[in-house]
């Protein structure tokens, strides 16, 4: 099953450190059945395009949490086996939690398919979305625009080759 970790650049570099990027449990997303069912599409490459904006939703709420971190969105996509990933029955309906898995066990880096990082030209509207995302959450409009102007960048793909560059330890 492929998962979309939610990190940040200061998370990666953890990661890239330790070799594991979590332990288990931790969150990911992915193609649930509440998934497909929201998103109306049978289409796999855009149910997964779906998960992969959750997981960049959720990057931009670790950032909103982490206010040292640089501010770009950070998604690891990594194949994990079938029984390793579960969808939590209670939260499975909750808009909040489209596509939310848990990931139950340890997952090395080293399986990570690919790396999605925002480019350093959507650093200030991911920062603007980071500091509206309260205010968004709470209902106010105008604070949900500016979240959802982080969204108009396309998150870049990288090969997991690139990570050391990415989080500054490469060559």
């Amino acid at each position: 099953m492929r998962v979309y970790v939610p990190l940040t650049l200061p998370a990666l570099a953890e990661a890239h450190k330790t070799g594991e990027l979590g332990s288990g449990p931790f969150v990911a997303y992915a193609v649930t059945p509440a998934l497909r069912e929201w998103y109306l599409s049978e289409d796999i490459e855009e149910l997964e395009y779906a998960a992969l904006s959750r997981a960049a939703l959720a990057s931009l709420r670790r950032l909103a949490a982490d206010p040292g971190a640089v501010r770009r969105r950070v998604v690891v996509a990594v194949d994990v086996p079938d029984g390793a990933a579960s969808v939590d029955p209670d939260r499975g309906l909750d808009p909040s939690a489209l596509g939310e898995v848990t990931v139950t066990s340890s997952v090395p880096l080293a399986k990570a398919a690919a790396v999605h990082v925002d480019a350093d030209d959507a650093e200030q509207d991911v920062a603007a979305a980071a500091e509206a995302l309260e205010a968004a959450d709470g209902g106010d409009d105008d604070a949900q625009f500016v979240v959802d102007g982080a969204d108009d960048h396309e998150l870049l793909w990288y090969a997991t080759q690139e990570i050391p560059n990415l989080v500054g330890s490469g060559a």
